[in-house]
C-alpha cells in the first residue's frame, strides 16, 4: 500500500528533468522518500542526482529500500544495475561536486542492507552482485583519486572523510583491483570499511595477504569457500596472527579438517584453533560442512563462551560421541539454524538426534537434513521431532529415500507448522528406476520418470493449498539450492577447475613417462 506522499514521490520522479532540475528546492528531509520511489522506478539519473546532492549524515541502503510507513515493500533485494551503478557513480560524484561546504555533512554509507536473491524483479532484468560491487566501488575509489589529483580542487574537498560500509567479494579475477583501492584507503575521501568478506578461487598468500588490508577489527562476516586451499595449519596461523574481535560469522572450505591423521600435531592445532575461536566472543554462526571432524566437535566448540545459532556440520563425519555433545550442550538451545546433511541419522544416533531436535525446538527457523536416510519407516518419528519446532520456515531434506506415500503424510503434517515459508523435498523413490542406492549419484540424479514426478508434486502442492497454506513454496532443486555468489562467479570457477583438472592430468602423464 503506497501513502499519498509516495505517489507524489512516483510522479515527481517520473519526469526525471524536471526532478533533476528541482533537486535544489526539495526539502532535505525528502530525499530519502524520493530516493525509494526512484529506486522502484528504475530512474537512474534522479538516484545518481539524489546521491550526489545528499544532504543528511547517513545514507543507508539497507533502511532507504525496506519497509517503510510510505510503502512497505522491501526494495532491499533488488539488486538492480542501473540502481546500484547510478547510486555509487553518485557517491564518487558527491565528493568532486563543488556546493557551499556546509552542505557536505554525509559521513556514513551503508550498503551492507542489500541482498543477491534468484529473481529479480526489476525492468532491466540485470543484477549486480556482490562480486561486481566489490569490482565496482574499488574502481570508483581509484577514479575518485585520480580526479582529485588532476583537478583543482578546493581544500574542503580534501577534508571529506566518509565510511563506506561494505560486503566484500574476492577472488583471483578483481583482486589486484581491490588491493589498490584497500592500499589506497587512506587517500581516499571515501573510506572502504569492509564488514563482511568472501574470497573464492585465490591463492593462499593472496588471501593473507589482503585479509590484512580489509581491517580485520572491524569484520563482523568471514567467508573463505570452495577455491581456497585454507586447512587446519594455515588457520592456526591465520588465528594467531591476525584477531577477530567482532567476528559473528565464520563460514570454511571444504577439507579445512582432517582428523583421520591422528597426529599429535594435528591434536594440538585442533585445540589451538578452538582456543582462538573461544576469544571471538560475538561469534554466533560456524559453517565446517566437508570436513572430517570425527569425534572432535566438543574440543573444536567447547571453548566457545556465547552460544550458536547457526551450525552446519553437514558432510563431517560425525560419530555418536559428536551428536551427543551437540545435544548436550549450551549450543543446542540457541540454533535458530542447523545443517546436519551427509549423516545417517536414523541409522547412527536417532535419539540424540532428537534430543538436539528438541532442545533447539524453541527458537529453530531452519533445519537441512539432506542425503540423511530418512526413510518412509522414520516419517512418523520426524513428525514426532517437528512438532514442537514452530518457528520453522525453512526445510530442506533433499535425497532421501522416500515414497510419494511418506511424502504426502509428511506434507500433510508440514501443514500445521504456523511460520514454515519454503519446503525442499526429494524426488519420490517410486519415480526412479527399481534398486537405485542412495545417496543418488549426480550421473543418475535425472534419471527418474518427469511426467510421475510432476503428478505428485502436483498432489504435494495440492496437500498445502486443502491446508490453507498457499504461502508455503515446495521445491525440488536437483542439484541444491540457489547461491548467489556462485552463480555470479560460475564462469571463472568453471575455468579454475578445467585449469586444476589440466595440470592433474600433465603431472599424472608426466609420472606415466617417467616410469616408462
Amino acid at each position: 500500500m503506497k501513502s499519498l506522499r509516495f505517489l507524489s514521490a512516483e510522479a515527481f520522479v517520473s519526469n526525471a528533468e524536471f526532478a533533476r532540475k528541482s533537486l535544489s528546492s526539495v526539502a532535505h528531509n525528502l530525499f530519502p522518500l524520493l530516493f525509494k520511489a526512484s529506486y522502484l522506478l528504475e530512474q537512474g539519473e534522479v538516484i545518481h542526482d539524489l546521491v550526489k546532492n545528499w544532504p543528511l549524515v547517513d545514507f543507508n541502503m539497507g533502511k532507504l529500500l525496506g519497509t517503510t510507513m510510505d510503502y512497505q515493500e522491501d526494495l532491499s533485494h533488488r539488486t538492480c544495475s542501473v540502481c546500484l551503478e547510478s547510486c555509487l557513480t553518485g557517491l564518487r560524484d558527491y565528493v568532486l561536486h563543488h556546493p557551499s561546504p556546509y552542505v557536505k555533512r554525509l559521513k556514513l554509507v551503508d550498503l551492507t542492507g542489500i541482498k543477491d536473491v534468484e529473481v529479480q524483479f526489476c525492468d532491466c532484468k540485470k543484477p549486480m552482485g556482490r562480486w561486481a560491487r566489490t569490482e565496482l566501488l574499488s574502481k570508483l575509489c581509484l577514479e575518485l583519486l585520480v580526479h582529485l589529483q588532476q583537478m583543482q580542487c578546493k581544500p574542503c574537498t580534501f577534508k571529506i572523510s566518509i565510511d563506506v560500509l561494505v560486503d566484500l567479494f574476492v577472488t583471483e579475477r578483481n583482486y589486484e583491483l581491490v588491493v589498490q583501492a584497500l592500499l589506497q584507503k587512506c587517500y581516499c575521501p571515501l573510506k572502504i570499511c569492509c564488514v563482511a568478506f568472501r574470497a573464492d578461487n585465490l591463492a593462499l598468500q593472496k588471501f593473507f595477504y589482503i585479509i590484512k588490508l580489509t581491517d580485520p577489527s572491524l569484520l563482523r562476516k568471514l567467508e573463505v569457500v570452495h577455491n581456497v586451499r585454507l586447512e587446519m595449519e594455515h588457520l592456526e596461523i591465520l588465528f594467531n596472527s591476525i584477531h577477530f574481535p567482532l567476528l559473528m560469522s565464520l563460514t570454511l572450505p571444504a577439507r579445512t579438517f582432517n582428523v583421520l591423521r591422528h597426529t599429535a600435531t594435528d591434536e594440538l592445532m585442533l585445540t589451538t584453533i578452538g582456543e582462538k575461536m573461544g576469544e571471538m566472543t560475538q561469534l554466533t554462526e560456524l559453517s565446517l560442512a566437508f570436513s572430517i571432524l570425527t569425534g572432535r566437535i566438543q574440543k573444536l566448540l567447547s571453548p566457545l563462551k556465547t552460544p550458536l545459532k547457526m551450525l552446519d556440520v553437514s558432510n563431517c563425519s560425525l560419530n555418536h560421541d559428536d551428536m551427543a555433545y551437540l545435544a548436550n550442550s549450551f549450543h543446542s538451545y540457541h540454533l535458530e539454524v542447523l545443517d546436519l546433511s551427509g549423516h545417517d541419522i536414523p541409522g547412527l544416533y536417532p535419539s540424540t538426534f532428537f534430543k538436539l531436535l528438541s532442545h533447539s525446538s524453541s527458537v529453530l527457523r531452519s533445519l537441512i537434513l539432506e542425503d540423511c536416510n530418512i526413510q518412509d519407516s522414520h516419517v512418523n518419528m520426524l513428525i514426532l521431532g517437528l512438532s514442537p519446532c514452530h518457528k520453522l520456515q525453512d526445510f530442506k531434506f533433499l535425497g532421501n529415500p522416500l515414497s510419494s506415500e511418506a511424502l504426502k503424510h509428511l506434507f500433510t503434517f508440514l501443514c500445521e507448522l504456523p511460520m514454515l515459508k519454503n519446503v525442499e523435498f526429494p524426488v519420490p523413490m517410486d519415480c526412479y528406476p527399481i534398486g537405485i542406492s542412495y545417496p543418488i549419484d549426480d550421473a543418475s540424479l535425472c534419471r527418474f520418470d518427469h511426467q510421475k514426478y510432476e503428478k505428485i508434486a502436483e498432489e504435494l502442492n495440492l496437500i498445502l493449498l486443502q491446508g490453507n497454506r498457499e504461502d508455503v513454496k515446495a521445491s525440488t532443486p536437483l542439484f541444491g539450492s540457489y547461491d548467489a555468489a556462485v552463480q555470479e562467479t560460475n564462469e571463472e570457477l568453471g575455468a579454475y577447475l578445467i585449469m586444476s583438472f589440466k595440470e592433474t592430468l600433465e603431472k599424472f602423464t608426466a609420472s606415466l613417462s617417467k616410469m616408462n
